[in-house]
């Protein structure tokens, strides 16, 4: 893979905006998962016979989930944008 040199002095940059997106990514990430959790959690709570418990349970079970398909993956991405496998 290539090493960015025909890129000259603007590698620095790349990689701060890289870094940058990434940080932004798990930003939103984290958003969207605590929002989307939080409306389950109210919804299964007031709306339906579960109950404070019941949707303390499935909202933590969506939780888990959320973090597992949102999150995890993107934090072990690497954040050089040269790396092979990227």
């Amino acid at each position: 893979m290539s090493s960015g040199s025909q890129f000259g002095d603007q590698t620095q940059d790349v990689l701060v905006h890289e870094k940058t997106y990434h940080a932004f990514s798990l930003l939103t990430r984290w958003a969207m998962l605590v929002i989307g959790d939080a409306v389950f959690f109210f919804t299964l709570w007031f709306a339906t016979p579960a109950g404070f418990w019941g949707g303390a349970a499935f909202g933590l079970v969506a939780f888990i989930a959320g973090y597992m398909v949102l999150v995890r993956h993107e934090e072990n991405q690497p954040l050089d944008v040269w790396v092979e496998g990227r």
